[in-house]
């Protein structure tokens, strides 16, 4: 084979796509792609071009090996590189090794989990995608048991609670967290953390980015969001210190997730995000008549991402929820929509990313091109569908690249047409 049609510099043998994998064909060739939907028009951060707007959201795949990525992040990761997603962040990565949901998450803490993730890496980018990385840590939600190992779909079996044992490899006497209050019964109860822990997991938080720049990540997403430890520092629910970092005030449970944010934007250069939970789903209002805070939601989001952006932080991933077990989510197609919506109206000049239950390309376009989000996240339905990009361009009647090695699948979408219908 030529070698014009390899990819030069990869370190193995790698058909070279013209144009990348994802990216509309150029109008002369495709006069249906005239007019090309947001959801392929490629969005710049920080000096990066991202070739079109579909993220593949963090997925926990609780399949590390001590941390450590194996073949299964290969093949599920390498999938969505060969499909159309312009960028891919890979699974919530912790930090610390208490800082991990389950001994079975991926970690950053060590040199050695380095080179599995550059395997990974190369792949996606030999493939001319951009690939990121969400660093977390799940205080108070952190050393229990992977979820198909506590109960499963079917529901033939259940473990009696969710605390991974120590003599099981868990550390339930070494969780921490802003305050002594667990999340539920069935989780492990954790030490409020004084500032000599809070620096040590932001030293070891920058440690972590610093892997970054070696494993060749194009973007980090921080985590804080969904309960785990930054979220459980913003909410009054799970942050009732007395000091400085904590309690009833705002500015005071935004401090030490603000700090943190902060040193991580001077250390990385590269696109940062921060996924946030706009709201934590208790019940009653997110403020009381006497301006007291009760819980998380909306409001206080407005004020932390402002704080963000003053960071010089370049995208906010907009979700709600998991940090208060009895939530109650009224969930239906676009369900988080509202909640970014509200924050771009506020930040217009801030890239927004959306989530939750968007499977349909129109529904996804529609939030796109009404300005409600800059960018759309898809978990579950690339889980079912890993073909989607590609499948959202036939249903908007324009044209992407496909793989070279899969064109054959997508003949009727690489027909060129001088109208827009299908």
């Amino acid at each position: 084979m030529p070698s014009y049609n390899l990819v030069r510099g990869a370190d193995q043998f790698y058909a070279a796509n013209e144009p990348p994998i994802g990216t509309p064909y150029p109008e002369d060739v495709y006069p249906q792609n005239a007019q090309l939907p947001v959801l392929f028009q490629p969005l710049m951060l920080r000096g990066t071009t991202f070739k079109n707007r579909i993220i593949v959201s963090p997925m926990c795949q609780y399949s590390s090996d001590h941390g450590s990525a194996t073949d299964w992040h290969l093949v599920h990761i390498g999938g969505f590189a060969t499909r159309g997603a312009g960028a891919i962040c890979m699974e919530a990565t912790a930090v610390v090794p208490e800082g991990r949901i389950s001994p079975q998450d991926a970690g950053l803490w060590l040199d050695k989990q380095i080179a599995p993730l550059q395997r990974i890496v190369k792949f996606v980018h030999a493939h001319d995608t951009l690939i990121g990385v969400q660093l977390s840590h799940a205080g108070r939600k952190s050393s229990t048991i992977a979820p198909w190992m506590h109960s499963d779909s079917a529901k033939t079996r259940k473990a009696a609670s969710w605390i991974h044992p120590k003599e099981e490899g868990g550390w339930p006497d070494g969780v921490y967290g802003p305050s002594d209050i667990a999340f539920s019964p069935e989780y492990p109860t954790p030490k409020p953390m004084d500032e000599d822990r809070m620096l040590y997991v932001e030293d070891e938080w920058i440690q972590a980015v610093e892997r970054c720049k070696t494993v060749g990540y194009d973007f980090i997403e921080i985590h804080a969001a969904h309960g785990y430890l930054l979220h459980q520092y913003l909410s009054p629910l799970s942050n009732t210190r007395t000091d400085e970092f904590g309690g009833a005030p705002l500015e005071n449970r935004m401090r030490w997730p603000l700090r943190l944010l902060a040193r991580i934007r001077a250390a990385w250069d590269k696109p940062l995000f921060v996924r946030v939970s706009a709201t934590d789903w208790a019940e009653g209002p997110e403020r009381d008549a006497d301006g007291t805070w009760r819980q998380w939601g909306p409001e206080q989001t407005k004020v932390f991402v402002g704080e963000l952006q003053n960071i010089g932080i370049d995208l906010i991933d907009v979700s709600t929820g998991g940090l208060w077990v009895h939530q109650k989510i009224p969930v239906e197609p676009g369900y988080q929509v509202p909640f970014a919506e509200k924050i771009k109206k506020v930040y217009p000049n801030l890239s927004i990313g959306t989530v939750g239950l968007i499977t349909d390309p129109l529904q996804a376009e529609s939030y796109l091109r009404d300005g409600k989000a800059d960018v759309v996240f898809l978990a579950r339905e690339l889980i079912r569908t890993p073909e989607w990009p590609l499948l959202a361009a036939r249903k908007l009647g324009i044209a992407i690249k496909p793989a070279n090695q899969h064109e054959r699948g997508w003949a009727e979408m690489l027909t060129p047409r001088l109208d827009s219908t299908m």
